[in-house]
């Protein structure tokens, strides 16, 4: 049986069958080419280097393929990579597409569950108007598609995963702080990263789509708020509130928001995403880091390294 990658070893000779997530045409210092690859299975990814490539060799690694590799496992700087000793191409009819799927840590059908019971408790009528022409519009990739392409909740239902996640923390503080419009949290929450339905594309290997590379997911859910109010005739400020929620959720210009939140809702929606983006970015980062040691430094929390403590 083959192993997978949560399993490999330093200094032992793997082979199977990998996803290529992410491919890099590169120079050494002695004017060799090489590819840098990301090599994914559903229990992780591992850095590959396949030395002195050629155009065969970049046409077979491109993102998205599926290739039977035969190699070593070596350690780098702490890290585990695999040297390529050799490839092939594999016919996507031969290949277990879950096999490279890795699944969320909470059943789908309990993460739909729990989002349609969200939806069904907002009492604002255009609120409720907005949410259910957009789930229509945006459904099934918004079940099934990942909230990010590497970073963070990057694997199946991981958008799903990622907003009922903070939909739970919103309901919570929504209580704490009465003078929050709970409807209009809510549905900011539920809406904030929809657009990724359309900044990504599938099914195996997410990459970004089109129009994903030219505008964005904000702006693209802005687009598609505002084409919904227009569509439902709605006359209400909802939509203005529920596109500055959307535009401003990164939280600062430096991470994609063209505006600071000005409302209590649009602050409080950036602040619950950018923590559960964070704690789930040190819990990928903890995840094979033995107790009493520190992890890699992690670049999206300013290249620092997090302590996992002693049990």
């Amino acid at each position: 049986m083959m192993k997978m990658i949560s399993e490999f070893k330093d200094g032992e000779h793997i082979s199977g069958q990998f996803l290529v997530s992410n491919s890099a045409k590169c120079v050494n210092n002695s004017g060799m080419n090489y590819l840098n690859l990301d090599l994914k299975d559903s229990s992780g990814v591992i850095n590959g280097k396949k030395w002195e490539s050629n155009a065969e060799d970049e046409a077979l690694f491109q993102v998205g393929n599926v290739v039977y590799i035969e190699g070593e496992v070596l350690k780098y700087k702490e890290s585990l990579q695999v040297k390529i000793l050799s490839a092939k191409a594999v016919d996507m009819d031969d290949v277990d597409v879950a096999k490279f799927i890795k699944q969320p840590p909470v059943p789908k059908e309990e993460l739909v569950k729990r989002f349609n019971a969200y939806v069904e408790s907002i009492n604002n009528e255009d609120c409720r108007k907005i949410l259910d022409y957009l789930i229509k519009r945006l459904s099934p990739k918004l079940l099934d598609y990942p909230a990010a392409v590497s970073v963070h909740h990057d694997y199946a239902s991981g958008l799903l995963m990622h907003t009922v996640s903070m939909a739970d923390v919103a309901n919570f503080l929504a209580d704490y702080y009465p003078d929050v419009d709970r409807d209009i949290l809510m549905t900011g929450v539920l809406l904030h990263d929809m657009g990724k339905t359309i900044e990504f594309e599938g099914p195996v290997i997410y990459k970004y789509s089109l129009e994903g590379r030219l505008l964005g997911h904000i702006s693209l859910m802005v687009s598609e708020i505002r084409r919904a109010a227009e569509g439902l005739k709605i006359t209400s400020e909802v939509p203005l509130l529920l596109e500055h929620m959307v535009l401003s959720h990164h939280g600062q210009p430096d991470f994609g928001s063209p505006v600071l939140p000005m409302t209590r809702e649009a602050l409080l929606l950036s602040m619950i995403d950018n923590l559960d983006s964070k704690m789930v970015i040190v819990e990928k980062a903890l995840e094979n880091v033995n107790p009493g040691e520190f992890s890699q430094k992690i670049f999206p929390l300013d290249g620092r390294m997090i302590y996992k403590p002693k049990k």
